[in-house]
């Protein structure tokens, strides 16, 4: 349990130096276009995404409650600028990406592109995996900030999969784990966006 602990601690501290200095893994979201269907290796049933088990920090919104008329206008004028991804491969950022501009429109949160001078919030996203045994947990942390570049919010968590073949690392992690953690992001964004984050 203990080596467990310190190996998480590791690769903590792994990712906050990745977030300075990886520039080779970086994709800048804006170059990705949406496949015509989100292409999903893992099984799913209704109500969820792929077999993947979410373990966040932050508490999940419910999907059900309807939105306030002061949520709804919130929503309607953020213009979310998602910030190049560091840490993750571009193989697997790609699912995440085309995720997460799916997910901000059904949320009603409008997506702008890195050169849009007019974003409300900038998300920057850092991303790590570990492997355990036939699974690979994919840790995230995504930081909010201001066009000033006051940090203003933080959702962070993991999503632990079975692995994608007998591999380790990016090459590991499915498609749907990705989109599952888009899905996570933009549903804890709009839930603090709607508890007044946006002011």
């Amino acid at each position: 349990m203990r080596r467990s602990q310190v190996t998480t601690v590791s690769l903590l501290a792994a990712l906050a130096l990745t977030a300075c200095t990886n520039a080779k893994d970086v994709l800048d979201p804006s170059a990705v276009t949406p496949p015509a269907s989100s292409a999903q290796t893992l099984p799913t049933t209704p109500g969820t995404s792929g077999t993947t088990s979410p373990t966040t920090t932050s508490p999940a919104p419910t999907a059900s409650a309807p939105a306030t008329p002061a949520q709804t206008a919130a929503l309607a004028k953020t213009r979310l600028q998602v910030a190049p991804i560091v840490g993750a491969s571009v193989e697997a950022a790609a699912p995440l990406t085309a995720e997460l501009q799916t997910r901000a429109r059904q949320r009603g949160v409008t997506l702008v592109g890195s050169t849009d001078q007019t974003a409300t919030h900038v998300l920057k996203g850092y991303f790590s995996t570990m492997s355990e045994g036939k699974d690979t947990t994919v840790i995230y942390v995504w930081d909010v900030y201001d066009p000033s570049g006051n940090r203003l919010h933080r959702i962070n968590g993991q999503q632990k999969a079975p692995s994608v073949g007998s591999t380790e690392g990016w090459p590991a992690v499915a498609p749907a784990t990705m989109q599952a953690i888009a899905d996570q992001t933009v549903d804890q964004f709009t839930a603090w966006l709607g508890s007044g984050g946006a002011g």
